[in-house]
């Protein structure tokens, strides 16, 4: 169990992100599937703040096609970044429900904002089918749902990189990012450029979890004071979460995701999640929101025995 016993959910229902609509509903369809009681039950204290109001894309106007509904996902990811900041510095444990996966844009610029005001080393486990590094001159969409990894290590359009401070958030060094297997080409440059610790499908293959995640937590512990989980749920494969925007198949299976979770529980310096892309419209009566559920509370102490 966390040194908090105190979590706070709130809810980022965007979809300005990505192309596929939908994801704005997964915050209620995580709630709807009892998250409140089954971290309740594992002995935390849980308080709800509700979600943060956000105009969806019928009122919006778009204006970049390379940085699609920019102003709207910056001026509410700066919101998020100081509800989330405030948060940590409250002592508590934040846990973010999306939204597409944009949501990270201002959910790393308040932990990293955090970070920095308490001499902090922030740490990053990414858990995703992609690996959401590219910008405005490499994205193939204009979705900024592929762009927050990037953003927060302040590689990006100044508008976002500066969120919560004109500095990265996070040091490349301090990033592992596990699930990979649909990378662009210019994201695939970047990881190499910037040495980053990535393991795709094939390493989970020819690894195994435990290995991989036992270099990550083993690592993690040695570099960092604050480790941030954000659990894509388009990480695993779509047979478990079918409810996704973006479905890769080939992905983690059920046993591989907990045991991720669950290893990753036992690190000190764990302090905040965020679970995206969670898609009601697109699920199969809710089943990827009860699994995002049960993966939540795996990482904060749920064990079998």
């Amino acid at each position: 169990m966390r040194k908090t016993t105190t979590i706070r959910m709130l809810g980022f229902p965007i979809d300005l992100g990505a192309d596929r609509r939908g994801v704005d509903m997964g915050p209620s369809a995580v709630r709807v599937a009892d998250l409140d009681l089954k971290l309740e039950s594992l002995g935390y204290s849980v308080i709800d703040e509700g979600d943060i109001p956000i105009r969806n894309i019928e009122v919006q106007e778009l204006q970049d096609t390379h940085l699609k509904y920019l102003p709207e996902v910056a001026e509410m990811s700066a919101i998020l970044a100081t509800r989330v900041k405030t948060i940590l510095d409250q002592g508590e444990f934040p846990l973010i429900l999306g939204g597409d996966h944009s949501m990270s844009v201002g959910s790393l610029a308040g932990i990293g904002a955090h970070c920095r005001e308490h001499a902090k080393r922030l740490g990053v486990i990414w858990i995703d089918a992609h690996a959401d590094m590219n910008t405005s001159e490499t994205t193939p969409s204009g979705n900024i749902h592929g762009m927050p990894v990037a953003i927060a290590m302040g590689i990006g359009h100044p508008s976002l990189t500066t969120i919560g401070g004109d500095f990265p958030k996070l040091a490349p060094e301090n990033l592992a990012m596990i699930g990979l297997r649909s990378i662009d080409p210019g994201e695939r440059e970047l990881i190499h450029k910037l040495g980053i610790q990535a393991y795709t499908m094939f390493d989970v293959d020819r690894l195994g979890m435990y290995e991989i995640a036992s270099r990550v937590i083993e690592d993690m512990s040695r570099k960092v004071d604050h480790v941030h989980i954000s659990f894509d749920v388009d990480g695993v494969d779509p047979a478990v979460a079918p409810g996704v925007g973006t479905p890769v198949s080939g992905g983690l299976t059920l046993r591989e995701a907990h045991l991720l979770m669950e290893m990753i529980s036992q690190l000190d310096t764990y302090g905040s999640l965020e679970v995206a892309e969670v898609n009601p419209v697109l699920d199969d009566r809710n089943r990827t929101a009860e699994f995002a559920v049960e993966i939540i509370a795996s990482s904060l102490g749920k064990r079998i025995l």
